[in-house]
């Protein structure tokens, strides 16, 4: 299957990872459609880009069937970037709220779930009849480095995160002998406008607190290049884990502020 029969649906496609990759898919000449809540950021995008779109709450199981109709009356898809997620509230596990974890779980977990279970049928059918090596389908999630380490205040985004990389190895391991790839980037610090303004809920001095100092955090744009490079790999080949994060960070409790510098 060549490039140009491919097509791209990237979720969480209002800002952030999700808006930079819808660009950079375009940039690389790819079909992409955009999948947010946000429609008046998806049209903005999408005059900007090229990209098509489509309304979606991901957290509604009849708003994921509708993207799925929509895809498969409108040529398909052979990639996903299951992008949509976020986190809220930075407690003990003690003291976190139940609201705040149901969220989470719903957003980074279980609407991953929905929309893979959905879509799972067109990524096949996308590549069904190609020569073995001469063509593959993709499901990329976007985790977190929070996904695979633990870290004091973490607990629920920690759970959420943990809890989706398993199922993506759970996936792996069922689409085992088909040409599909499951892939998963893990992200550290990326320096983006609303992801640690959510997580303080909307305390913008908390939120730039977070980056205060840190030499050259990730930007959306560093994650959307490497997402890219994954899925445009010749389709032999699967980075099944990529774990991202700017130099100064050594793990997601571990971060350096201050210039670096070579130790004497």
């Amino acid at each position: 299957m060549s490039q140009q029969n491919r097509r791209a649906v990237v979720t969480g496609a209002s800002s952030g990872i999700g808006a930079a990759t819808v660009r950079r898919l375009r940039a690389h000449g790819w079909p992409v459609v955009a999948v947010a809540r946000r429609e008046d950021r998806l049209r903005a995008l999408a005059e900007e880009t090229g990209a098509t779109y489509f309304v979606a709450d991901l957290t509604v199981q009849a708003d994921v069937d509708a993207l799925a109709v929509h895809l498969a009356e409108t040529g398909g898809v052979s990639t996903l970037v299951n992008n949509a997620g976020g986190a809220v509230g930075l407690d003990t596990v003690e003291h976190g709220s139940i609201q705040d974890w149901q969220w989470m779980f719903e957003i980074n977990v279980v609407a991953v779930k929905r929309v893979i279970t959905a879509l799972l049928p067109l990524l096949r059918a996308s590549v069904a009849g190609v020569p073995t090596g001469e063509g593959v389908a993709d499901i990329l999630t976007v985790s977190s480095i929070a996904g695979h380490i633990a870290y004091e205040k973490g607990g629920g985004y920690n759970a959420a995160k943990f809890a989706v990389a398993a199922m993506i190895d759970v996936l792996r391991l069922e689409l085992s002998g088909e040409p599909i790839r499951v892939l998963e980037i893990a992200p550290g610090m990326v320096h983006t406008d609303e992801f640690s303004l959510v997580r303080f809920k909307g305390d913008q001095a908390a939120a730039d607190a977070v980056y205060a100092g840190v030499p050259n955090p990730l930007t959306a744009e560093d994650v959307a290049e490497t997402i890219v490079t994954m899925v445009e790999l010749a389709p032999h080949i699967s980075l099944d884990l990529v774990v991202i994060k700017p130099v100064a960070q050594s793990a997601a409790y571990k971060v350096h502020r201050g210039p670096l510098e070579v130790k004497q």
